[in-house]
């Protein structure tokens, strides 16, 4: 195992084993405890109750955090030439069509997030492989195929995340930067969690929100108290 530096040292010191934190505590100390030395990512984890395995417990969706990611986000718009000034003027980063879908199939693929139009998904199914993996392809119900491409590509911009959980029963998301106020951080962590709190599926039983952990890029984990959300 690789020797703690001192920051890391002082960092573990500062969150005390086995206690929860409320999420107000914790989004002031995730900014106390991180010792990058670059702007790092805060990120939270929240396990769910739930047996991804079966559809019915399959928790999936989108949210608009009220500070966005602090994140530039890179938007392609796989548009036809009609829509294209629509994505440009919204703030898309490329937008086009068949050049975009050649570079994709020789492997480009240095965008965070692809939005289209339901008429070109099509041409994006045999690319499938490609995309799947890095969690590029566009899908209905994280609002990234539709006909409202300028609303779409504005959503994404100013902090509009998808989510999905894992086969653990967890979902990560990036909610921010440790360069936020804790206010900020807070408030798109809890916006996130009321969202996750709505999407319970009905089939879930016991405890819903099992744990809920607040991290920055390099940092430790603060455990969140679950019993104000559960």
């Amino acid at each position: 195992m690789a020797k703690l530096t001192k920051k890391q040292k002082e960092a573990l010191s500062k969150v005390e084993k086995n206690k929860v934190y409320s999420l107000d505590e914790a989004s002031a100390l995730v900014k106390e405890v991180n010792f990058a030395k670059f702007d790092a990512s805060v990120d939270l984890a929240v396990r769910l109750g739930v047996d991804p395995r079966k559809a019915n417990q399959m928790v999936r969706g989108v949210v608009s955090l009220p500070h966005g990611t602090g994140k530039d986000v890179k938007v392609l718009a796989l548009v036809t030439p009609d829509r294209e000034a629509e994505a440009k003027e919204a703030g898309a980063d490329y937008v086009g069509l068949d050049e975009y879908l050649q570079k994709i199939k020789e492997g480009w693929t240095d965008v965070d997030v692809i939005v289209t139009m339901p008429a070109v998904m099509g041409k994006l199914g045999p690319l499938g492989r490609i995309l799947g993996p890095r969690g590029l392809m566009p899908n209905p119900k994280s609002g990234t195929v539709t006909m409202e491409i300028g609303k779409a590509v504005s959503e994404v911009k100013s902090g509009k995340i998808d989510f999905k959980v894992d086969k653990y029963g967890i979902i990560h998301a990036g909610i921010g930067k440790v360069s936020f106020d804790a206010d900020k951080i807070r408030e798109n962590a809890a916006e996130l969690i009321q969202t996750l709190v709505k999407l319970k599926p009905t089939a879930a039983k016991g405890t819903y929100v099992k744990s809920i952990y607040l991290s920055s890029t390099m940092s430790p984990g603060i455990a969140i108290d679950t019993k104000s959300v559960n």
